[in-house]
Protein backbone atom coordinates (compact mmCIF):
# COMPACT_ATOMS: atom_id res chain seq x y z
CA UNK A 1 0.00 0.00 0.00
CA UNK A 2 0.91 3.75 -0.03
CA UNK A 3 1.81 5.53 2.74
CA UNK A 4 3.21 9.06 3.94
CA UNK A 5 6.35 7.80 5.32
CA UNK A 6 8.69 10.43 7.69
CA UNK A 7 12.23 9.54 7.87
CA UNK A 8 13.91 12.23 9.44
CA UNK A 9 12.45 15.99 10.95
CA UNK A 10 10.82 17.21 7.69
CA UNK A 11 11.87 14.24 5.31
CA UNK A 12 9.28 12.23 3.70
CA UNK A 13 8.14 10.81 0.75
CA UNK A 14 4.99 8.76 -0.33
CA UNK A 15 6.65 4.64 -0.66
CA UNK A 16 5.25 1.43 -0.65
CA UNK A 17 5.15 -0.37 2.51
CA UNK A 18 3.41 -3.48 3.84
CA UNK A 19 -0.15 -3.82 4.38
CA UNK A 20 -1.48 -4.13 8.26
CA UNK A 21 -3.10 -6.96 9.79
CA UNK A 22 -5.53 -6.60 12.49
CA UNK A 23 -4.68 -8.53 15.71
CA UNK A 24 -7.15 -9.17 18.99
CA UNK A 25 -9.57 -6.08 18.85
CA UNK A 26 -8.29 -4.65 16.05
CA UNK A 27 -9.90 -3.62 12.59
CA UNK A 28 -8.34 -2.74 9.16
CA UNK A 29 -9.80 0.16 7.29
CA UNK A 30 -9.34 1.63 3.83
CA UNK A 31 -8.95 5.60 4.66
CA UNK A 32 -11.08 8.04 2.27
CA UNK A 33 -9.75 10.94 3.94
CA UNK A 34 -7.49 12.46 6.19
CA UNK A 35 -7.41 16.12 7.91
CA UNK A 36 -4.11 17.75 8.53
CA UNK A 37 -3.98 18.77 12.25
CA UNK A 38 -1.63 21.02 13.64
CA UNK A 39 0.12 18.44 15.72
CA UNK A 40 0.81 16.68 12.28
CA UNK A 41 3.16 19.60 11.36
CA UNK A 42 4.59 20.41 14.63
CA UNK A 43 5.61 16.18 14.70
CA UNK A 44 6.62 16.69 10.74
CA UNK A 45 9.11 19.77 11.69
CA UNK A 46 10.26 17.59 14.89
CA UNK A 47 10.09 19.73 17.98
CA UNK A 48 9.05 16.57 19.94
CA UNK A 49 12.29 14.51 19.22
CA UNK A 50 12.30 11.11 20.55
CA UNK A 51 8.41 11.51 21.83
CA UNK A 52 6.26 12.22 18.56
CA UNK A 53 7.72 9.93 17.05
CA UNK A 54 9.31 7.89 19.17
CA UNK A 55 11.42 6.62 16.21
CA UNK A 56 11.50 7.03 12.29
CA UNK A 57 10.67 5.49 9.68
CA UNK A 58 6.74 6.68 10.60
CA UNK A 59 3.47 7.66 9.32
CA UNK A 60 1.61 10.80 10.88
CA UNK A 61 -2.03 11.16 10.55
CA UNK A 62 -4.97 10.87 13.31
CA UNK A 63 -7.63 12.39 12.05
CA UNK A 64 -9.37 10.21 9.77
CA UNK A 65 -12.27 8.21 8.05
CA UNK A 66 -13.10 5.28 5.82
CA UNK A 67 -14.37 1.91 6.03
CA UNK A 68 -13.51 -1.41 7.65
CA UNK A 69 -11.75 -4.01 5.57
CA UNK A 70 -10.89 -6.15 7.84
CA UNK A 71 -12.51 -7.15 10.93
CA UNK A 72 -10.88 -9.32 13.45
CA UNK A 73 -13.63 -11.81 15.71
CA UNK A 74 -13.08 -9.64 18.81
CA UNK A 75 -14.21 -6.60 16.62
CA UNK A 76 -16.95 -8.78 15.25
CA UNK A 77 -18.44 -9.64 18.45
CA UNK A 78 -18.80 -5.94 19.22
CA UNK A 79 -20.91 -5.46 16.16
CA UNK A 80 -18.40 -4.07 13.64
CA UNK A 81 -18.65 -5.23 10.36
CA UNK A 82 -16.36 -5.09 7.08
CA UNK A 83 -17.79 -1.93 4.88
CA UNK A 84 -18.77 -0.08 8.08
CA UNK A 85 -18.29 3.55 7.75
CA UNK A 86 -15.91 4.83 10.59
CA UNK A 87 -14.20 7.79 12.05
CA UNK A 88 -11.13 7.25 13.69
CA UNK A 89 -9.43 9.33 17.23
CA UNK A 90 -5.94 9.14 18.31
CA UNK A 91 -5.85 7.56 21.67
CA UNK A 92 -6.10 3.59 22.25
CA UNK A 93 -5.78 3.69 25.72
CA UNK A 94 -4.84 0.57 28.23
CA UNK A 95 -9.05 0.27 29.83
CA UNK A 96 -7.90 -0.24 32.98
CA UNK A 97 -5.78 2.06 34.72
CA UNK A 98 -7.06 4.48 37.05
CA UNK A 99 -7.60 7.34 34.30
CA UNK A 100 -9.33 4.79 32.16
CA UNK A 101 -11.44 3.44 34.92
CA UNK A 102 -12.66 7.04 35.90
CA UNK A 103 -13.17 7.83 31.88
CA UNK A 104 -9.77 10.25 31.46
CA UNK A 105 -8.54 7.60 28.75
CA UNK A 106 -6.69 10.32 27.10
CA UNK A 107 -4.08 10.82 30.45
CA UNK A 108 -4.03 6.64 30.73
CA UNK A 109 -1.53 5.80 32.80
CA UNK A 110 0.76 3.38 30.78
CA UNK A 111 0.93 5.83 27.95
CA UNK A 112 4.24 4.93 26.24
CA UNK A 113 3.78 1.39 26.83
CA UNK A 114 3.27 0.12 23.60
CA UNK A 115 1.53 -3.80 24.88
CA UNK A 116 -1.77 -1.95 26.05
CA UNK A 117 -1.45 1.69 24.63
CA UNK A 118 -1.19 3.06 21.60
CA UNK A 119 -1.73 6.85 20.18
CA UNK A 120 -2.54 6.39 16.50
CA UNK A 121 -0.25 9.04 14.41
CA UNK A 122 1.44 10.43 17.67
CA UNK A 123 4.14 6.95 18.56
CA UNK A 124 2.22 4.67 17.00
CA UNK A 125 1.86 4.23 12.73
CA UNK A 126 -1.17 7.01 11.78
CA UNK A 127 -3.33 7.56 8.63
CA UNK A 128 -1.52 9.32 6.29
CA UNK A 129 -2.36 6.49 3.92
CA UNK A 130 -4.18 3.65 1.94
CA UNK A 131 -5.22 1.34 4.92
CA UNK A 132 -4.92 2.16 8.36
CA UNK A 133 -4.58 0.08 11.73
CA UNK A 134 -7.18 0.77 14.84
CA UNK A 135 -8.19 -0.80 18.08
CA UNK A 136 -12.20 -0.56 18.27
CA UNK A 137 -11.74 1.42 21.19
CA UNK A 138 -10.65 4.50 18.51
CA UNK A 139 -12.97 4.20 15.92
CA UNK A 140 -16.79 5.63 15.36
CA UNK A 141 -19.85 4.42 13.10
CA UNK A 142 -20.41 7.47 11.13
CA UNK A 143 -23.69 8.71 10.29
CA UNK A 144 -24.49 7.12 6.74
CA UNK A 145 -24.75 10.90 5.15
CA UNK A 146 -22.08 12.04 6.58
CA UNK A 147 -19.17 12.40 3.85
CA UNK A 148 -15.50 10.99 4.40
CA UNK A 149 -13.91 14.37 4.36
CA UNK A 150 -16.46 15.66 7.42
CA UNK A 151 -15.41 12.89 9.22
CA UNK A 152 -11.96 13.30 9.39
CA UNK A 153 -12.96 16.49 11.20
CA UNK A 154 -14.98 14.99 13.79
CA UNK A 155 -12.02 14.20 16.03
CA UNK A 156 -11.11 17.54 15.93
CA UNK A 157 -14.55 18.73 16.77
CA UNK A 158 -14.16 16.07 19.58
CA UNK A 159 -11.42 18.20 20.84
CA UNK A 160 -13.33 21.29 20.56
CA UNK A 161 -16.00 19.68 22.79
CA UNK A 162 -13.77 19.00 25.40
CA UNK A 163 -12.28 22.05 25.62
CA UNK A 164 -15.34 23.22 26.19
CA UNK A 165 -16.22 21.02 28.80
CA UNK A 166 -13.05 21.49 30.33
CA UNK A 167 -13.59 24.93 30.26
CA UNK A 168 -16.69 24.68 31.97
CA UNK A 169 -18.68 26.73 29.98
CA UNK A 170 -22.16 27.29 31.73
CA UNK A 171 -25.29 28.73 30.71
CA UNK A 172 -25.42 33.06 30.00
CA UNK A 173 -21.58 32.91 30.21
CA UNK A 174 -19.32 34.89 28.11
CA UNK A 175 -16.40 32.69 26.45
CA UNK A 176 -13.50 34.09 24.91
CA UNK A 177 -11.44 32.57 22.51
CA UNK A 178 -7.83 33.41 21.19
CA UNK A 179 -7.17 31.78 17.87
CA UNK A 180 -9.36 31.94 15.04
CA UNK A 181 -8.11 28.45 13.62
CA UNK A 182 -9.93 25.59 13.10
CA UNK A 183 -9.82 24.17 16.89
CA UNK A 184 -11.29 27.62 17.99
CA UNK A 185 -13.42 28.39 15.84
CA UNK A 186 -15.07 24.59 16.38
CA UNK A 187 -14.84 25.45 20.37
CA UNK A 188 -16.81 28.80 19.41
CA UNK A 189 -19.70 26.44 18.07
CA UNK A 190 -19.01 23.76 21.53
CA UNK A 191 -19.38 27.15 23.44
CA UNK A 192 -22.60 28.13 21.76
CA UNK A 193 -24.07 24.23 22.04
CA UNK A 194 -22.84 24.64 26.24
CA UNK A 195 -24.92 27.83 26.76
CA UNK A 196 -22.56 30.82 26.22
CA UNK A 197 -24.54 34.27 25.46
CA UNK A 198 -21.61 35.87 24.26
CA UNK A 199 -18.97 33.97 21.90
CA UNK A 200 -15.54 36.09 21.65
CA UNK A 201 -12.87 34.75 19.56
CA UNK A 202 -9.29 36.70 19.34
CA UNK A 203 -6.80 36.83 16.43
CA UNK A 204 -6.09 38.75 12.65
CA UNK A 205 -6.27 38.54 9.65
CA UNK A 206 -8.30 35.99 6.76
CA UNK A 207 -9.22 33.73 9.78
CA UNK A 208 -10.54 36.48 12.20
CA UNK A 209 -13.07 37.34 9.20
CA UNK A 210 -14.14 33.97 8.68
CA UNK A 211 -15.09 33.59 12.63
CA UNK A 212 -16.93 36.67 12.25
CA UNK A 213 -18.51 35.62 9.42
CA UNK A 214 -19.64 32.61 11.87
CA UNK A 215 -21.07 34.60 13.80
CA UNK A 216 -19.14 35.44 16.69
CA UNK A 217 -17.67 38.66 18.14
CA UNK A 218 -14.51 39.23 17.03
CA UNK A 219 -11.80 41.36 18.47
CA UNK A 220 -8.37 42.31 16.01
CA UNK A 221 -5.46 42.10 18.55
CA UNK A 222 -3.17 43.46 15.58
CA UNK A 223 -5.63 47.07 15.74
CA UNK A 224 -6.87 47.20 19.67
CA UNK A 225 -5.53 45.91 23.08
CA UNK A 226 -7.07 42.58 23.34
CA UNK A 227 -7.68 42.73 27.25
CA UNK A 228 -9.08 46.55 27.25
CA UNK A 229 -11.89 44.83 24.36
CA UNK A 230 -12.63 41.84 26.50
CA UNK A 231 -13.02 44.36 29.70
CA UNK A 232 -15.01 46.87 27.39
CA UNK A 233 -17.46 44.02 26.04
CA UNK A 234 -17.92 42.25 29.58
CA UNK A 235 -18.65 45.86 31.62
CA UNK A 236 -15.07 45.68 33.06
CA UNK A 237 -15.94 42.29 34.97
CA UNK A 238 -13.53 40.15 32.23
CA UNK A 239 -14.81 36.91 30.71
CA UNK A 240 -16.44 33.78 32.75
CA UNK A 241 -13.64 31.67 30.49
CA UNK A 242 -11.10 32.03 28.10
CA UNK A 243 -10.12 29.06 25.94
CA UNK A 244 -6.41 29.22 24.61
CA UNK A 245 -6.54 27.57 21.34
CA UNK A 246 -3.41 29.93 20.18
CA UNK A 247 -0.40 28.14 22.25
CA UNK A 248 1.38 31.20 22.76
CA UNK A 249 3.27 33.57 25.52
CA UNK A 250 1.01 36.35 24.34
CA UNK A 251 -2.35 34.48 24.77
CA UNK A 252 -1.36 33.54 27.89
CA UNK A 253 -0.53 36.67 28.95
CA UNK A 254 -3.51 38.29 27.96
CA UNK A 255 -6.04 35.55 29.15
CA UNK A 256 -5.19 36.40 33.08
CA UNK A 257 -5.97 39.96 33.22
CA UNK A 258 -8.75 39.52 30.69
CA UNK A 259 -10.61 36.74 32.87
CA UNK A 260 -13.20 37.81 35.29
CA UNK A 261 -12.75 36.83 39.52
CA UNK A 262 -13.66 33.10 40.06
CA UNK A 263 -12.84 32.24 35.87
CA UNK A 264 -11.12 29.69 34.25
CA UNK A 265 -8.44 28.97 31.73
CA UNK A 266 -8.52 25.93 29.47
CA UNK A 267 -5.40 25.74 27.44
CA UNK A 268 -5.61 23.53 24.53
CA UNK A 269 -3.12 24.89 22.49
CA UNK A 270 0.72 23.44 23.41
CA UNK A 271 2.98 26.08 24.03
CA UNK A 272 6.54 25.19 22.25
CA UNK A 273 8.15 28.06 24.49
CA UNK A 274 8.53 28.67 28.09
CA UNK A 275 5.38 31.13 29.28
CA UNK A 276 5.71 33.04 32.48
CA UNK A 277 2.47 34.04 34.47
CA UNK A 278 1.45 36.14 37.73
CA UNK A 279 0.39 33.20 40.12
CA UNK A 280 -0.88 35.94 42.31
CA UNK A 281 -3.87 36.36 40.25
CA UNK A 282 -4.77 32.65 40.38
CA UNK A 283 -4.40 32.98 44.59
CA UNK A 284 -5.53 35.93 45.18
CA UNK A 285 -8.60 36.16 42.78
CA UNK A 286 -9.40 32.13 42.55
CA UNK A 287 -8.65 31.94 38.78
CA UNK A 288 -7.97 28.64 37.31
CA UNK A 289 -6.11 27.23 34.42
CA UNK A 290 -6.96 23.68 33.69
CA UNK A 291 -5.22 21.87 30.24
CA UNK A 292 -6.55 20.01 27.34
CA UNK A 293 -5.43 16.81 25.92
CA UNK A 294 -7.28 15.66 23.27
CA UNK A 295 -10.73 14.28 23.97
CA UNK A 296 -12.63 11.93 26.64
CA UNK A 297 -15.46 10.65 25.71
CA UNK A 298 -16.56 13.68 23.76
CA UNK A 299 -16.74 11.59 19.97
CA UNK A 300 -20.10 9.88 20.50
CA UNK A 301 -20.93 13.46 21.53
CA UNK A 302 -20.11 15.53 18.79
CA UNK A 303 -20.89 13.58 15.92
CA UNK A 304 -24.51 14.09 15.97
CA UNK A 305 -24.01 17.97 16.43
CA UNK A 306 -21.31 17.56 13.40
CA UNK A 307 -24.01 15.69 11.12
CA UNK A 308 -26.92 18.04 12.55
CA UNK A 309 -24.59 21.43 11.53
CA UNK A 310 -24.32 22.55 15.38
CA UNK A 311 -20.91 22.06 15.46
CA UNK A 312 -20.22 22.91 11.90
CA UNK A 313 -17.13 21.05 10.77
CA UNK A 314 -17.84 20.74 7.07
CA UNK A 315 -18.06 24.44 6.66
CA UNK A 316 -13.88 24.79 7.51
CA UNK A 317 -13.33 22.50 4.63
CA UNK A 318 -10.95 24.37 2.29
CA UNK A 319 -8.79 22.00 -0.12
CA UNK A 320 -8.39 18.57 -0.66
CA UNK A 321 -5.29 16.82 -2.20
CA UNK A 322 -4.37 13.55 -3.52
CA UNK A 323 -1.83 11.38 -0.92
CA UNK A 324 0.82 12.07 -3.85
CA UNK A 325 0.92 15.52 -3.41
CA UNK A 326 1.04 15.34 0.35
CA UNK A 327 3.87 18.03 0.48
CA UNK A 328 1.73 20.71 -1.24
CA UNK A 329 -1.17 19.94 0.99
CA UNK A 330 1.18 20.10 3.76
CA UNK A 331 2.48 23.41 2.85
CA UNK A 332 -0.73 24.70 1.91
CA UNK A 333 -1.88 24.27 5.82
CA UNK A 334 1.38 25.43 7.21
CA UNK A 335 1.15 29.31 4.91
CA UNK A 336 -2.45 29.16 5.13
CA UNK A 337 -2.71 29.25 0.96
CA UNK A 338 -6.22 30.99 -0.56
CA UNK A 339 -7.42 30.81 3.18
CA UNK A 340 -6.68 26.99 4.30
CA UNK A 341 -8.39 25.92 7.15
CA UNK A 342 -9.34 22.07 7.13
CA UNK A 343 -6.85 20.61 4.54
CA UNK A 344 -8.07 17.31 3.12
CA UNK A 345 -5.86 14.16 1.87
CA UNK A 346 -7.38 11.59 -0.02
CA UNK A 347 -5.20 8.32 -0.18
Amino acid sequence: MKALVLTEPNVFAVEDVAMPSAGPGEVVARVRAVSICGTDAHLIAGPYPGFWPPSFPFTPGHEWAGELMEVSPEAEALGWAAGDRVCGTSHDACGFCQKCVEGRYNLCENYGNMEVHRQYGHNYQGAFAEYVLHGVKSIFRMPDDMDFATGAVVDPASIALHTANRGGVRPGDTAVIFGPGPVGLLVADACRIRGAAHVVVVGRGQRLEQAAAMGNETVDFENTDPVSAILEITDDHGADVILDCAGVADTFKWSLPALRKGGRIAAVGIPVERVDLDFQEFVLYEKELVGVRATAGEMRHVLPLVANGSIRAKELITHRFPLDEFADALATFNERREGAMKVIVEP
